[in-house]
């Protein structure tokens, strides 16, 4: 995987000036036979999706991203700078229990009390999986669970894989202040909802379930880290000015996938889950979606719809997904009892 490989040794040479950037979509649907598939048509579909997301997340009219800030490209160059030379003050960094948890998880011969005393050595853990375990996301039933061996219990090896993987990441996403709070929430619900899509398709297509659900998640993550870098770059070259939506908006299409790939490389994810993202952001011609590109494409529609934003005609899912009708029709509907369960314990945004 040259594309790959050649992206790694990147990240340890030694710091560059970073040339500009172009903006890479989020969406990026790779046509399985160009002639008929209409790759325009796909492109159209998905940029409008991403527009819509944007929209909402920024809580904003279209109308504002036609205007090009101020000091666009400084700012974005600035970004750019510190995150190709590992500068970004804002980058979270490796959770102190995730290389233990991810060892055991992914030992077969790993009982259900082995990785119990794992995760309860993690006080802050243990608060947040059990939470997250309780919250209607996760919780398979109308019982409460009440400590982590239940918890393992109930939801098995595979569902707690997801639990810890929100339970270590949510952390990371809560609003620090009033003006991030929405950005934050919803940042949140959309990257659940994509790493639940993501999840879905791979168990589909016989794929690694629970490493999709956390790639799925990253690119959330990434989207609340690109945010907060943005503030301090404005804070000192802006003079203390909150960042515009129209540069948020640029920031996050331009280096969206970089910052996922730069979290992955500083959690030492294993290689799998940099190819997973690698192949989100550019899809092989004529290859197969992977679950991660489709879901993220299901994942924004659902939650949009449920929103009442504006979102993809379901005629156009066939287009831009590469799943049979009932495929989409199964994802569709596990996201929407998602959605409607998790709406009843949240804040209406």
């Amino acid at each position: 995987m040259p594309g790959f490989l050649s992206w790694i040794s990147g990240l340890f040479s030694s710091p560059q000036p970073a040339p500009p950037t172009p903006e890479v979509r989020l969406f990026n649907p790779s046509p399985l036979n160009p002639e008929i598939d209409a790759p325009d048509r796909a492109a159209d579909i998905t940029r409008q999706l991403e527009d819509h997301l944007f929209c909402w997340l920024l809580d904003c009219e279209p109308a504002t991203f036609q205007t090009e800030p101020e000091g666009l490209e400084e700012v974005l160059s600035e970004l750019g700078r510190r995150l190709h030379s590992q500068t970004m003050e804002e980058l979270p960094r490796q959770p102190m229990s995730l290389p233990m948890l991810m060892r055991a998880l992914s030992d077969d011969s790993t009982d259900r009390h082995q990785l119990t005393d794992i995760i309860l050595k993690d006080p802050s853990l243990t608060d947040q999986l059990l939470q997250i375990a309780n919250s209607p996301y996760f919780r398979p039933g109308d019982h409460v669970i009440e400590s982590v061996d239940q918890a393992v219990f109930i939801l098995g090896v595979d569902g707690i894989r997801n639990v810890i993987s929100a339970a270590v990441m949510r952390p990371m996403m809560a609003a620090r202040n009033s003006r991030e709070a929405l950005f934050g929430q919803r940042s949140w619900r959309w990257g659940l909802t994509c790493a639940r899509a993501a999840e879905l398709i791979a168990k589909i297509q016989h794929e690694d379930t629970s490493a999709h659900f956390m790639v799925g998640l990253l690119p959330s993550l990434a989207y609340i880290t690109v945010r907060r870098e943005l503030q301090r770059i404005c804070r000192t070259n802006a003079g203390n000015r909150e960042p515009e939506p129209a540069l948020i908006r640029h920031a996050l299409a331009r280096y969206q996938w970089a910052t996922c790939q730069t979290i992955a490389n500083e959690w030492n994810l294993p290689p799998k889950y940099h190819a997973y993202l690698l192949a989100a952001e550019r899809p092989v011609p004529l290859s197969r979606h992977t679950p991660l590109t489709d879901g993220m494409v299901i994942g924004t529609r659902e939650v949009l719809r449920h929103a009442h934003q504006r979102n993809l005609a379901e005629e156009d899912l066939p287009t831009v997904l590469r799943l049979t009708h009932e495929q989409i029709s199964n994802v569709r509907r596990a996201l929407q009892v998602m959605l409607r369960e998790g709406g009843r314990s949240n804040v209406r945004s």
